[in-house]
């Protein structure tokens, strides 16, 4: 192309002749389009090269660019966030003004580096130096301002958790890396790598303080291994609090055991206990059953030859108001010889056709993660059914257990939860139960909060249903009487719930005030007692 260029420039095109206006003009244009193209050269190298200095002095100019989005409670409390910050690096081979670049090095970081100690930095024969890992902005902006040849700031970003371990376990944690590891930092990894705009969860920061101060000091005072707290809003799904203790500091991961890392509440698989009664009531009621059972003495379960297979009975401190109790009144003294007979009267089938339908025989795919599979019968024989009734030989998540009880009580709608904040509209959700079958559940589970187990957990000024629930735990195939999973599961306000709350405490000691018992009703009914007093007036205000 130059070359034609420069024929015509020179002698100009045939044809034309010795027309020196022509001859004339052609020159003007050919310089025309020298001229042009030397600028759009220069300009893109220009560019090219003002767009590599900006990165590598991002810090003294200030233009940095967040790359990770925050993470905010449902009202915009920060629980992650990008912190901008940088190193101080010196290149001494390209350093001009040595004398310059050590003042500065010692005005920036006087307790650090004498001036002496910072004109040896600066005649070091080393390639590259890291003056100051994580300068505070007082020592970059002394930097910046220098504009010392050789004397930098390498901008650096990283994750910050504000509220620590409160939050360890739901929000997660970033690797070196920068990606999620853990929690929402992993599940929603892509949106905060590829958005500025905060994800806003559906947690509320002083609800979940409530639950992890009461779950700590119960942790305490019990001497738990373990604890869990859990609140839903039983319209939209909502998850407001997720507590799981022990915990870990997701700034410090080296800090605290692995195991803690472990999300009991969709991790963990443990025998729920009497709370699966509210299933075994439910399930009576829609098949219609309507009668009074004896109860007066443990309830044998004969095997095929007619002799004695099992004995259900109750704890020796159960005292029946009287020798017969109808299927409510079965619910609401938690009798296990009552239950295990109501079984018995289900038609076959009855049992595992109703935890598939509330989902309580497969693992949860939740928006925000997987829950473990749950532990069914291997075989549904008599023996089975009847200890299934109150909460034994199955097993199941604490998210399996809220779910469920909240299907029962809402109305009779499965909701699916979520941990983005949600608006008040369409929500996914499957009937599961009928409206009338959830109404006379809430009914037994208010007398059960106002006259049995569950009376430490009331409240002046609202209405709270319940279900307490005390397993013993099994040790080499053996139920170990000194070792108990205990939980409490609310509702309220009773009439039209809106929230559904579970708290787990996991193998509880008895202590002097409860007499050595270590039964729900002494630990995991107060602990959710004293949630529920904090947390009414942040909920309702």
């Amino acid at each position: 192309m130059f070359e034609v260029g420069k024929d015509i420039f020179k002698h100009g095109f045939k044809g034309i002749g010795g027309d020196v206006v022509a001859r004339r003009r052609l020159r003007f244009i050919y310089s025309l389009f020298i001229i042009a193209f030397v600028i759009f050269t220069v300009r893109t190298l220009w560019l090219g090269i003002q767009g590599t200095d900006r990165s590598r002095l991002a810090g003294a100019d200030g233009a940095w660019l967040v790359q990770r989005a925050d993470i905010v409670d449902r009202n915009g409390d920060i629980l992650a966030k990008n912190v901008m910050s940088g190193h101080i690096t010196l290149r001494p081979p390209v350093v001009t003004d040595r004398d310059k670049v050590a003042e500065t090095i010692h005005k920036a970081l006087p307790y650090e580096y004498s001036l002496n100690e910072a004109l040896q930095l600066v005649n070091s024969s080393r390639r590259f130096i890291y003056v100051k890992k994580y300068a505070s902005d007082a020592q970059r902006d002394i930097i910046a301002k220098a504009k010392l040849q050789g004397l930098e700031i390498e901008p650096i970003q990283t994750r910050r958790y504000p509220k620590r371990r409160l939050f360890s376990h739901v929000v997660g944690f970033v690797g070196n890396d920068g990606h999620g590891l853990e929690g929402v930092e992993r599940t929603y990894d892509d949106y905060l790598s590829e958005n500025r705009d905060p994800l806003q969860l559906s947690l509320d920061a002083r609800i979940q303080s409530v639950f992890y101060e009461q779950l700590s000091f119960a942790m305490q005072k019990y001497q738990a291994k373990a604890a869990m707290g859990l609140l839903i809003n039983s319209r939209t799904g909502e998850m407001i609090a997720m507590v799981s203790l022990p915990d870990f500091d997701p700034e410090n991961i080296g800090l605290d055991p692995v195991a803690n890392r472990m999300f009991k509440p969709l991790r963990g698989v443990f025998e729920m206990g009497s709370i699966f009664k509210v299933f075994n009531t439910a399930m009576a009621m829609e098949n219609g059953i309507n009668k009074e059972y004896y109860i007066a003495e443990p309830f044998k379960i004969p095997d095929k030859f007619g002799r004695t297979a099992a004995r259900i009975g109750d704890v020796s401190s159960f005292k029946p108001p009287r020798p017969n109790l109808t299927v409510e009144e079965i619910m609401l003294h938690s009798c296990n010889a009552g239950s295990a007979q109501i079984a018995l009267d289900l038609p076959d089938g009855t049992q595992q056709e109703f935890f598939h339908r509330i989902h309580l025989d497969a693992p949860l795919s939740l928006e925000f993660g997987k829950t473990e599979r749950p532990l069914m019968p291997a075989k549904w024989g008599p023996v089975e059914r009847a200890t299934v009734s109150f909460g034994h030989g199955i097993s199941v998540t604490p998210m399996h257990l809220l779910l469920a009880v909240n299907s029962m009580t809402n109305g009779g709608i499965y909701i699916y939860p979520t941990l983005l904040k949600r608006n008040v509209g369409v929500v996914k959700g499957e009937r599961v139960l009928s409206s009338e079958i959830s109404e006379r559940l809430r009914g037994i589970m208010l007398r059960i909060a106002e006259e049995t187990s569950g009376k430490q957990a009331r409240i002046a000024g609202i209405q709270i249903g319940g279900k307490t629930a005390t397993a013993e735990k099994y040790v080499n195939g053996h139920a170990d009487r000194k070792k108990n999973l205990t939980a409490f599961v609310g509702i309220f306000p009773v009439a039209a719930p809106q929230y559904t709350i579970l708290v787990v405490l996991d193998e509880p000691k008895g202590t002097k005030e409860s007499f050595g018992l270590r039964t729900a009703a002494w630990n995991a009914v107060p602990t959710a007692g004293k949630i529920l007093d904090s947390i009414l007036p942040l909920l309702f205000e």
